[in-house]
Order: structure tokens, then sequence, then C-alpha cells
């Protein structure tokens, strides 16, 4: 029986300005109503509301409700395998087998690669809404012992371990060396995984930046400042690099992971930048680097990680990255200031909301 319930959407109608309106939305077999309770912001979501993107793309993609990183609980469910009040981590990336099954999908290709899919807050309406109706199988349920303020952050974790996953035989090998350049979230997250769920010691990580501050959180791994290390002489290279930074730091942190990548090594890029980047292809064919791009993630990966908050140290560990305080949502007026108060000053830590929808 298909069930209709109203949804509060705090949407974007253009940069800077948010509307509250009232949608549909219809609880249809296979799928499940979800009331979004915490949610984080991620940099995708200030290039939206602050209309950094190009002019054509922000015409495509709204109005819309932003966030993609969250967490809710169940309130009406077209699936067996979901009940009312379950605690569940929305997967953000609908697979396009789902939206359109009649397109032609490769067997092998991962869901978040495949043709016609949809992510959430791109385009198409994210966790600012008071119901969210999404796919059963693009949720992940949160073991009692996760607080919320932990599970939160599983979406930018997913990211890391389906970026993780394409060296993970290699990762095993004890005498394998690992880079990572980055010192923000995305590195964080990234680091942090490779050290608690993956047992990379710090006798075999080194964590690339330019923050002094921001890398003393890295204190499971070795650090480097990317402005003092020597790149062209140092003797150490590495197995595995993984870049994270993204933006107009593209271009130096690929070519440095470059320098300081040995034979037969693996690159990961993980972090995105609007302008093409230059890159030393010479060195990558010289030494027979392989490099992977890597992407957004699946339910797979989310549920890897979920199971991986059970580890308490791996928990310790992203609670350095969480807000002081988390910021309390009730209507569009909240909403909005705290997007401008995020694209004055991003920080470090996460920026994590609480929704007060019955106020």
């Amino acid at each position: 029986m298909t069930v209709l319930l109203e949804s509060r959407v705090l949407s974007l109608v253009k940069p800077e300005v948010i509307q509250e309106v009232t949608k549909e939305r219809e609880v249809k077999e296979g799928w499940v109503a979800i009331e979004p309770t915490y949610a984080s912001i991620c940099h995708a979501d200030l290039r939206y509301f602050a209309g950094l993107r190009r002019p054509e793309a922000l015409a495509k993609k709204l109005p819309m409700a932003l966030l993609h990183e969250g967490i809710g609980v169940v309130k009406a469910s077209g699936s067996p395998d979901f009940a009312k009040g379950d605690r569940v981590v929305v997967v953000p990336n609908i697979p396009g087998t789902i939206l359109h099954p009649e397109i032609e999908q490769k067997a092998e290709v991962p869901p978040n690669y495949s043709k016609g899919n949809a992510f959430l807050g791109s385009g198409y309406d994210g966790l600012a809404q008071s119901v969210l109706v999404h796919p059963a199988e693009c949720l992940v349920r949160i073991p009692d012992e996760i607080p919320a303020e932990i599970a939160v952050l599983s979406e930018l974790s997913s990211v890391s371990h389906h970026a993780i996953s394409h060296v993970k035989d290699k990762l095993v090998k004890e005498d394998t060396r690992v880079a990572l350049f980055g010192d923000g979230p995305v590195g964080y997250f990234t680091s942090v995984m490779l050290r608690y769920l993956y047992g990379v010691k710090a006798d075999r990580f080194m964590v690339f930046g330019a923050a002094e501050d921001k890398l003393a959180n890295f204190d499971f791994a070795r650090t480097a400042n990317v402005l003092s290390y020597d790149f062209e002489n140092e003797p150490e290279k590495f197995d595995v690099v993984i870049e994270c930074t993204g933006g107009r730091f593209s271009e130096s942190a690929i070519n440095q992971a470059i320098m300081i990548a040995d034979s037969l090594a693996d690159i990961i890029f993980m972090g995105v930048t609007e302008d093409l980047v230059p890159i030393n292809t010479r060195d990558i064919l010289e030494k027979g680097i392989t490099v992977h791009g890597s992407s957004r993630s699946s339910t797979v990966d989310f549920a890897a990680v979920v199971e991986g908050m059970r580890n308490a140290e791996y928990r310790a560990a992203l609670k350095k990255i969480l807000p002081q305080q988390i910021t309390e949502i009730s209507n569009g007026e909240d909403f909005s200031r705290m997007m401008e108060k995020f694209v004055e000053n991003p920080g470090w830590n996460k920026t994590v909301m609480h929704f007060n929808w019955q106020a």
C-alpha cells in the first residue's frame, strides 16, 4: 500500500536564499520514509549555497534541498528490512539501477559509478527536509552502541573507505609505505581509517600538510610540512600515495606525490578541483605508477564504516573532528544562518546540526 507524507523542505532557490516549502512524498514498495535527525556540511554544500559553482551548473541543479551527510529515524517503511523507529545512515548515492532500470549497466561497475544515478543535494533534494523517502538498499542500520554524533560522520568516512579499497591488498603487507597529502577533513578521515581500521602505523605512514596546527591532529602518524620538506632529495619513497587536497593545491600535491612515489606505486586522487591540472606524466610512465580516480561511495562502503565504528579507538579518533557545539535547526532561518557562518569560516572541525522538526 502506498503511503503519502508531507515534507518540510528547506530549499535553496538561489545562492544564499533558503525558502521553506511543503512537498508530498510517496513511500513506494522498497522505499523508506526517514526523518533526518543529524547532518553535517560538506564543501559541496558551501559551493552551492555561496554560488561558487558555474552558473550553468547552478541553473541546472537549483532549487533543491542541500546536505548529503546524515542520519535519521524511520517513520514509515515499504521494505521488510526496516521498521519504524530504526536509526539509519543515509547512503546519498542512488544507483541508476533503481532510478532507471531501463539503462543497461555493466555488472562489474560499482553503484557509485552507475549510469543514471542521483546524489542527494546535487540536483536531487537532500537531507534538509523533514521527510526523506529513500531506497531501502541505500540505508544502513546504526548499532545501538554508536552515538548519533559519530554515525553522522559515516558519509565522508565511506568515501575514504571506497578510495582505500583500490589498494587494500597492498595495505595488508607490512612493508607497504603510505603517504597522504591533505591536512583537512578528507585527509583526516582517510588517515584515521588507515590507522585504526587498516593497521597502518606511524613507522610506515606519513601525512603531508601545510598548516602545523592542523597537522598536530594527526598524532597517530608521522607528519611533514610541504613548505619545508625536500621532495627532490629525501630518500624515503612510498608504495601508496593518497591525494586529499583538491582545489588550487591539487597541482602541487599531485606532482609532489609523483616525486615521492616508488616504482609501481599506486596514487589515489580524492581531491576535487574545477580546473584542469597539469601533471608529470613522464615520471608516471617511468615509474610504472598506477593512478586511481575515486569519487563518492556505495552501500557496501557505508556498511563497512558503520561496522568499523564499533572499534572504540576509531570512534575516539573521529570524535576529535566534531565541533564543540552541535547547531540546532528548526526552520529555514536557522539553516540559512548556519550556512552563512560556514561560508565565512568553514574551519577544520566538521559543522554538525541536529534537526528539531517539531518546533
